[in-house]
């Protein structure tokens, strides 16, 4: 998992990079050199959305996503680690559908092309991240309920930490 985990960081920060090399080359062809490029905008979006999935994907290993710990805090034993469990089972049917649906739009999307990119990158392509999200989102989740971890502690050092980082 750590290597899968590793990847999905990196593709991430790949993406990030080219969105932030692409989108001032298209700024200076159009008013610079007076001549748009018409593929930086749209390559930013894919590269956006693929962004958005591998990071949601590391934020949930990483304990990172968006939470609401007033519940799990205020509980203890067996009640929060059965709110654990709940909030997991959840999160697996949601990214078990994400996959399955997923798959079903990509394949009914895979022949029709994007007009800004004709016959090299498909619409299907461009719902790619959501199964391959969904379905790293899953493995995270089973991982999760394998380790029985369900809540991180967090300290004022740890908070204070990653805000920062």
């Amino acid at each position: 998992m750590d290597i899968i985990h590793w990847w999905c960081l990196m593709l991430a920060g790949v993406s990030l990079v080219i969105i932030t090399l692409i989108i001032p080359y298209g700024v200076f062809t159009r008013f610079v050199l007076n001549s748009a490029s018409s593929w930086p905008e749209p390559m930013a979006v894919l590269l956006m959305v693929w962004l958005s999935f591998l990071s949601a994907c590391v934020c949930y290993r990483e304990y990172l996503h968006i939470g609401i710990g007033v519940l799990p805090a205020m509980l203890k034993g067996r009640v929060r680690d059965a709110l654990g469990f709940f909030i997991e089972i959840c999160m697996l049917i949601t990214n078990l559908f994400m996959l399955w649906y997923g798959v079903k739009l990509v394949q009914a999307m895979w022949y029709q092309w994007i007009s800004d990119f004709p016959e090299v990158v498909s619409v299907g392509m461009s719902y790619l991240p959501i199964p391959i999200g969904g379905g790293i989102t899953a493995l995270f989740v089973i991982e999760r309920m394998w380790t029985g971890v369900w809540f991180q502690e967090q300290s004022i050092e740890t908070t204070a930490a990653t805000a920062t980082e």
